[in-house]
């Protein structure tokens, strides 16, 4: 009696640590699995001085109080792409506006068109600026978004566009620019809180060294907070998909690596929450 006893209650120590071990795989099989997220995507039609704008706003389903973020767009024009990474920052937890600078059904499909579109808008006076803070009100504005904690990213056209709208002193708590531009940006306003995060391509020949050392003199003078991080060997264009496709059709050093994309994104990722 005394071994089938022992006997039996080895097997029931066997049987209780399997059942503990099934149920605590099961319940890690589920650490680190993201819920999935509904989006509100929505069009929003605004006006700056008579011209026509439409931008694209989305945000997480059932959410209040989320950080708001701008996304910029490359000189092609608020496009597919501008809205594409809007919907990965709402399923981040941000509120996201892709906005418009150069005016409603403005998309250039040919470099002409994209220098004639970016040139135009740049001509006029004030625009940009006035153009990306009535974006940056409507986001602030918005019912889901907490209007003291907002950002904005950009590519390309649109890179340059958000480090000028920080240096300027724009109510601003971060900026991150995707191989954007380092040329004639705004002069640094004295009032500037934003930090600023550059991505850039090291092999990009439409941004010199001489445009980076005298991007990052300015800012130390200044004393402002930034981090420039250089990816060996990438060129213009190396978050976008399409840029490959686009630098042979038009002779142009536009490439996209997969690796720079991926890891300027998670570059972005942390900086925002630490802005936030």
């Amino acid at each position: 009696m005394k071994l089938f006893k022992q006997i039996f209650n080895k097997q029931l120590l066997i049987m209780v640590w399997a059942v503990v071990m099934v149920v605590g795989l099961n319940a890690c099989s589920h650490v680190g699995e993201q819920q999935p997220v509904t989006l509100m995507k929505k069009e929003v039609h605004y006006q700056v001085n008579g011209v026509a704008l439409t931008g694209y706003m989305v945000y997480p389903e059932g959410k209040k109080n989320l950080p708001g973020v701008l996304i910029v767009h490359e000189w092609w024009g608020h496009n597919a792409y501008a809205r594409q990474r809007a919907e990965m920052l709402a399923e981040l937890g941000y509120a996201a506006f892709a906005l418009d600078l150069y005016g409603d059904g403005k998309v250039a499909n040919h470099p002409a068109d994209a220098k004639n579109f970016m040139t135009q808008a740049l001509s006029t006076e004030g625009a940009i600026q006035q153009r990306f803070t009535a974006a940056l009100e409507l986001l602030k504005d918005a019912p889901v978004t907490d209007d003291h904690k907002m950002a904005a990213i950009g590519y390309c056209f649109g890179g340059g566009v958000v480090l000028s709208m920080a240096r300027a002193g724009l109510d601003l708590d971060g900026v991150v620019s995707f191989h954007g531009s380092l040329q004639n940006l705004a002069p640094i306003a004295p009032n500037v809180h934003a930090k600023f995060l550059v991505l850039n391509g090291a092999a990009d020949p439409f941004i010199l060294e001489e445009h980076k050392q005298l991007f990052k003199t300015s800012m130390q003078t200044a004393k402002l907070q930034y981090e420039f991080v250089d990816y060996p060997g990438v060129l213009h264009g190396f978050t976008n998909p399409d840029a490959t496709a686009k630098g042979e059709q038009f002779s142009l050093p536009l490439k996209y690596d997969a690796a720079a994309d991926q890891a300027s994104w998670q570059k972005m990722q942390a900086f925002l929450q630490s802005v936030f």
